[in-house]
């Protein structure tokens, strides 16, 4: 049976629909017969316990140029949609927080993917604490005594926003680095919450693996190599694509994630390992499928809304 389905994410006019997920996964619901409607963030609107959004019906073409095609906007209350993709990016910011909560009003009657509460509550670089057994050296802080005792202790270090994405601020510090006490006054008066502090991985020259996990189950992966010039392998900082296969210790990290992320509702996830150590996991907007499908791997998009027709 068709599917009435929305998407809730940011202006689809700006993406770059050749690596774009969200895209991806459009263009699977479409083919397979699926209604779509779309939404950015700032439609939503919240009346006593009813949740609306002005809405508009969407067809998408996997055409450069001219990727889309929308109707006119109609408010909408959202239990109409049998599911909603939340599909915006981070920063993982009050507004984000503010759609979990009022997403959090229609689901799973209407299906959340993927569910709002534990998008809210499983932040990419706080959740991936709970398998700190799993990860490299880490601190969580805005305390400088605290980043000073890290850095004498594991040498070069990572510095990062807590909620930011796409490699953006990502900042490495040998430890003899003069410009530590200028990154700290920067980041002090830029971020007002605490940032991840970790120790730096050199085998991140090698690749910064992306692992989709659908369902808490193994789906694809796909290794980002950085730039020559650049710490960050995010492929929109410039990072290349590489088919990929998994590594025992990467096996065993999916492996120890998969309940939990089954238990949370987190039906697309996308978790970074570099060199066996699990640094994110991604809840909010994960990326990959597109990449993952063009050095040949499996179509992702295909298995999670396989997954999401499991669940409706």
């Amino acid at each position: 049976m068709p599917l009435n389905v929305a998407v809730q994410m940011d202006p689809i006019e700006r993406i770059n629909i050749r690596g774009d997920s969200t895209f991806a996964l459009l263009l699977e619901a479409q083919k397979r017969g699926h209604r779509l409607s779309y939404y950015t963030p700032d439609r939503l609107a919240q009346r006593g316990d009813r949740v609306f959004a002005a809405v508009q019906p969407l067809e998408v073409r996997d055409q450069a140029g001219s990727h889309f095609t929308l109707g006119e906007a109609k408010r909408t209350e959202l239990t109409a949609f049998d599911v909603i993709l939340l599909r915006q990016d981070p920063p993982f910011d009050l507004a984000y927080i503010t759609t979990t909560h009022l997403l959090e009003r229609i689901h799973p009657k209407t299906l959340v993917v993927n569910d709002p509460a534990h998008v809210r509550n499983a932040p990419e670089k706080i959740f991936v604490l709970e398998f700190s057994d799993l990860m490299p050296p880490t601190l969580v802080t805005r305390d400088l005594a605290e980043i000073k005792l890290f850095r004498e202790e594991h040498g070069d270090i990572v510095m990062k926003p807590l909620y930011g994405n796409g490699g953006a601020a990502v900042f490495r510090l040998t430890k003899e680095d003069l410009n530590f006490g200028s990154l700290y006054d920067l980041f002090s008066v830029t971020f007002r919450e605490q940032w991840m502090v970790q120790k730096f991985l050199p085998e991140v020259k090698h690749g910064d693996k992306r692992i989709i996990l659908v369902d808490g189950e193994f789906a694809g992966a796909v290794n980002r190599v950085p730039a020559a010039d650049d710490l960050r392998s995010n492929m929109v900082r410039g990072g290349a694509a590489q088919a990929t296969e998994l590594t025992a210790s990467e096996k065993e990290i999916c492996r120890r994630l998969g309940p939990a992320l089954r238990e949370r509702g987190l039906i697309f996830v996308g978790i970074d390992v570099i060199d066996g150590k699990l640094t994110e996991i991604n809840v909010t907007s994960p990326t990959g499928l597109r990449a993952i499908k063009n050095l040949g791997g499996p179509d992702i998009a295909a298995i999670i809304w396989d997954k999401i027709e499991s669940k409706r």
